[in-house]
């Protein structure tokens, strides 16, 4: 099973749904960076359940553990361990799925793979694993806050309901002004009221997440199999339940033809910049210099409380409905997580760029 991320910058993660704690290792960060811990704490309560109507019920503080690699508040450049201890399983709501496939879970391909799996929330498949992968990107957005990289990502569509605002006309100040995330006003009530109806109604619904990074520098990414674009769409496509990724126009660009889609090159002063950001921010799947942007796909959840049609263990046709506290959307809570995965991709690169000064 691959639990590593990264190559300079590496992250391991481990722990299950409903074991007594999950926790990773953070290898490769450079020494002498002060680490704000109550920053990651509160990087953390951005993703942790029961904040807000939206979210799962299940209590949890969340509150992370540091074993190794600081002193004096500060990173030694020695791997650096945490764990987050789980205090609020209810392993028993899970009883009756034991010989269950649910729906669109891991359930079915985890027992073929490995022979066993842990059915108490999904185990080691469940999102609660991604708790981890923040307290790793939140290090790793200190170290790139200190070199001017900045990386901000928000709601940008539930189901159906989409911001009008683009990207480059977005006000990211506003991005925690609302429990969805949405930095758009009007269009976050009304993403609120669809998830709250789609909660009461036993049903989920899925969405688009945007992320902006500014302040990154020419040259980050490696040609052929480590283009920038490819290392951030691995890290993305690693969320649960994320089902797509795009940058710059993305999609949207099959409809404009090559002299509308290409970037012109202009000169700003005594720098040569791009008129336009088509790409993204991404060319030859190295960073340009400008604001670089992309989108990650979240599918409905996958747990709902209606019943659905599935098979147990033996093939048996069984009607399920399922029992425990999850999430109707995951986005308002995916959105640290992808900020953290963004973090991580980009340090590592930064570190393989040789442009590390911190």
């Amino acid at each position: 099973m691959s639990n590593t991320i990264g190559k300079l910058f590496t992250f391991t993660s481990f722990g299950e749904s409903h074991g007594v704690a999950i926790g990773g290792i953070v290898d490769g960060c450079p020494s002498g960076i002060e680490l704000n811990e109550s920053y990651i704490q509160s990087e953390l309560d951005r993703r942790k359940p029961g904040q807000s109507s939206i979210s799962t019920p299940r209590k949890e503080d969340d509150r992370v553990e540091f074993l190794s690699g600081i002193f004096d508040g500060k990173t030694t450049g020695t791997p650096i361990a945490f764990i987050i201890r789980n205090q609020n399983q209810h392993s028993t709501d899970y009883n009756h799925l034991k010989e269950v496939y649910r729906p669109s879970h891991a359930d079915f391909t985890y027992q073929q793979k490995y022979g066993i799996r842990d059915h108490r929330g999904g185990g080691r498949s469940s999102a609660r694993e991604t708790a981890s992968r923040v307290v790793a990107g939140a290090i790793a957005k200190i170290v790139l806050r200190n070199a001017g990289i900045e990386i901000n990502a928000f709601t940008s569509q539930v189901g159906p309901l989409a911001m009008t605002q683009t990207v480059e006309k977005t006000d990211l100040s506003l991005i925690e002004s609302n429990i969805v995330r949405c930095p758009q006003q009007d269009i976050a009530e009304k993403m609120i009221e669809y998830i709250q109806q789609l909660k009461k109604e036993g049903d989920s619904t899925g969405g688009i997440i945007s992320c902006v990074i500014r302040g990154v520098p020419v040259g980050l990414g490696e040609p052929i199999f480590d283009k920038l674009q490819a290392r951030l769409a691995q890290a993305m496509l690693s969320i649960n339940a994320s089902h797509g990724f795009d940058y710059g126009k993305g999609f949207e660009g099959v409809a404009l033809k090559g002299s509308e889609m290409n970037d012109a090159f202009v000169k700003k002063g005594s720098e040569i910049e791009t008129k336009t950001n088509h790409s993204g921010g991404i060319q030859g799947g190295i960073s340009n210099g400008q604001d670089i942007y992309f989108r990650v796909l979240f599918k409905p959840v996958a747990t709902i409380a209606k019943k659905q049609e599935t098979v147990d263990i033996h093939a048996n046709k069984i009607e399920l409905e399922a029992r425990g506290r999850h999430d109707p959307c995951v986005l308002p809570r995916a959105v640290p997580v992808v900020e953290a995965m963004a973090a991580m991709v980009l340090l590592d690169l930064f570190l393989i760029s040789n442009k590390a000064s911190f």
